[in-house]
């Protein structure tokens, strides 16, 4: 079974060996989906507890990026750099599930994707 929640943050960064207006420093509210593998529970009927997802995707990733300057923790903090970043820090924190896919906007109609084949 595949467990997709969402979350977004606010952040800002640039992009330091991009010649364009991304090099300067400018901000994004980003919106976050994580998707996470996981046979269903038969005693709860649930792969994973949406609750139990958001409290880690929270404590490791949104509170750690919101409202931050991603350059200090990320150098060169592309989308697909931020969403590699975010796989680093979800993968094996997860009970009983799989990291399954990152998806990740910078603005509404911008995203990467990161996917365990």
């Amino acid at each position: 079974m595949l467990v997709t929640k969402e979350f977004t943050f606010d952040s800002a960064h640039n992009l330091p060996n991009y010649h364009g207006k991304c090099e300067r420093l400018h901000g994004h509210t980003y919106r976050l989906q994580v998707t996470i593998a996981a046979p269903i529970d038969a005693a709860t009927g649930m792969a994973l507890d949406f609750a139990i997802l958001g409290d880690i995707v929270e404590r490791e990733v949104v509170q750690v990026l919101d409202h931050r300057y991603l350059n200090e923790l990320i150098p060169i903090s592309s989308a697909e750099n931020v969403a590699l970043w975010i796989w680093t820090k979800l993968d094996g924190k997860l009970p009983r599930a799989k990291l399954h896919e990152i998806k990740l906007w910078e603005t509404p109609t911008s995203s990467v994707t990161l996917r365990q084949e």
